[in-house]
């Protein structure tokens, strides 16, 4: 189980590209602004063969996702219902909305 959002996204990396077929077809990039202790900017990039999972900032993404880093290692380890969260203000969307309600295939 991770600690912080780095152990979230390198176990999303290893997840995903053990499994690349359960994010097949998605075509889309996933920007995550991450706030507070441990936080940082990643991306999700599901365009290619196989996904591309990375520090830094993809500005062509098609939906940005800011929340805090312990609420990221909530949601991932089910501690927190993602869709509360949003509800909740504690997660916030930009861009596609249709992708955010797809975010389980890789967060989960």
């Amino acid at each position: 189980m991770a600690d912080n959002p780095k152990e979230v996204f390198e176990g999303m990396n290893t997840k995903l590209t053990a499994n690349p077929e359960s994010v097949a077809g998605m075509n889309c990039i996933y920007q995550f602004d991450i706030t507070g202790d441990d936080g940082g900017k990643w991306f999700v990039d599901l365009m290619g063969d196989m996904p591309d999972i990375a520090a830094g900032v993809k500005d062509d993404a098609n939906c940005t996702i800011t929340m805090a880093g312990q609420d990221l290692v909530d949601i991932t380890s089910g501690k927190l219902n993602g869709q509360m969260a949003f509800m909740t203000g504690k997660l916030k969307i930009a861009g596609d909305m249709g992708l955010a309600m797809k975010l389980t295939k890789i967060l989960g």
